[in-house]
């Protein structure tokens, strides 16, 4: 902003199973529209934004309106537009698995100098906190943040106590919020070029961000989601990127401690968040449905999909289970909610956040469960 203002408890069979994937793709989410059918997923590469910075993009859409539910039309093309245009997406720092930025990208002091094209001084108001200057105010992170703007919109964007302007997903989730301001309509082009304008009072401004996002538009709607329950599921599942596992955390009312002990040592009882059987419970609950507590019960529910239909028999919001026999509800230790393209929200295991991951993450496919 430029000089302004459990474990999936899926399965304890013999030594019990724990819910692991391979590593994380941190890409996007899907393209779905209607109740059917999915699209492609854009292309991080295509959109030339690196893939880290693209998941903040899509996590900050995905939880807006937990913060201001009247907001309509928010998506990571918009927020894209915005950081383009501040920081060409974190270009040339290192973007963590959490978020978090290094080195910190602080603008020119605003003393009223002129550095940077900005002729009023405006005096420190965070004690150098966030811009290590205790004097004059700097924009920070990749969404050039005023600190005291920041204060006033920020948002925990990964979920992990901290709300930190030089995180990707905190600065995210709290541009959006700002840009939606009360409620406002962002399918109008007229509302996006105003909320865009108030935060960066030059028309020239709006102008080349818009011009950004009409070229992220033009790749792919993503994540344009499927409409009515479908939506809601996948929707209340993507807000939660970044909560921590806990083994037999969450459920229906959300992020929870868990249990003792996973199998690789995980006390659920210490950590907040969900199991990969939790997520879904929650999730689902949004849309009204009570799913059973573990991932082996959920595969009874619904119209099941077998493993043997392949991926390609997949539709967006259908639980995907994994197991050590396709055939046997039982052996399953792990699910996740697809999402399209090859893509669920899980979360995979202790240590890891609930994430976006490729469905070929794990070896075990089982097939699926269609609720909806």
């Amino acid at each position: 902003m430029k000089w302004k203002k459990v474990a999936c408890l899926g399965l304890l069979i013999a030594f019990a199973a724990a819910c692991c994937t391979a590593p994380a793709v941190l890409a996007a989410a899907t393209k779905a529209r209607g109740t059917a059918t999915a699209g492609t997923a854009v292309s991080a590469a295509a959109a030339g934004i690196p893939e880290r910075m693209l998941a903040a993009y899509l996590t900050g859409a995905a939880q807006v309106t937990t913060h201001v539910p009247k907001c309509r039309g928010m998506r990571w093309q918009v927020l894209a537009g915005i950081a383009r245009v501040e920081s060409d997406h974190a270009a040339g720092r290192l973007v963590g698995v959490s978020g978090d930025i290094q080195p910190w990208i602080v603008g020119p002091r605003l003393d009223g100098s002129g550095a940077g094209g900005n002729t009023t001084a405006i005096h420190d108001t965070d004690g150098g906190r966030w811009d290590n200057d205790n004097v004059f105010e700097r924009a920070v992170g990749p969404f050039q943040f005023l600190p005291e703007t920041f204060r006033a919109y920020g948002k925990d964007g990964n979920r992990d106590g901290i709300v930190n302007p030089h995180n990707a997903d905190d600065a995210a989730a709290s541009a959006a919020v700002y840009l939606c301001g009360s409620g406002r309509n962002l399918t109008d082009r007229d509302q996006l070029r105003a909320a865009i304008h108030t935060y960066n009072l030059s028309w020239a401004y709006v102008d080349d961000v818009m011009s950004g996002i009409d070229r992220y538009d033009a790749l792919g709607r993503v994540p344009l989601l499927p409409s009515g329950n479908i939506g809601t599921v996948i929707q209340a599942a993507l807000a939660q990127q970044g909560l921590p596992y806990s083994w037999g955390g969450g459920g229906p009312s959300g992020p929870s401690t868990g249990i003792c002990c996973s199998p690789g040592g995980q006390d659920g009882r210490t950590v907040t968040g969900f199991d990969c059987s939790g997520l879904t419970q929650f999730a689902y609950a949004k849309a009204g449905i009570n799913l059973p507590r573990t991932a082996a019960e959920q595969a009874g529910v619904g119209r099941r999909i077998p493993a043997a239909a392949g991926f390609a028999a997949l539709r967006p919001g259908d639980l995907i289970f994994y197991g050590y026999s396709p055939t046997q509800n039982s052996t399953i230790h792990h699910v996740g909610i697809y999402l399209g393209d090859g893509k669920m929200i899980n979360a995979p295991r202790p240590g890891k956040p609930v994430r976006i991951d490729p469905v070929t993450a794990m070896p075990d496919y089982a097939g699926a469960a269609r609720l909806l």
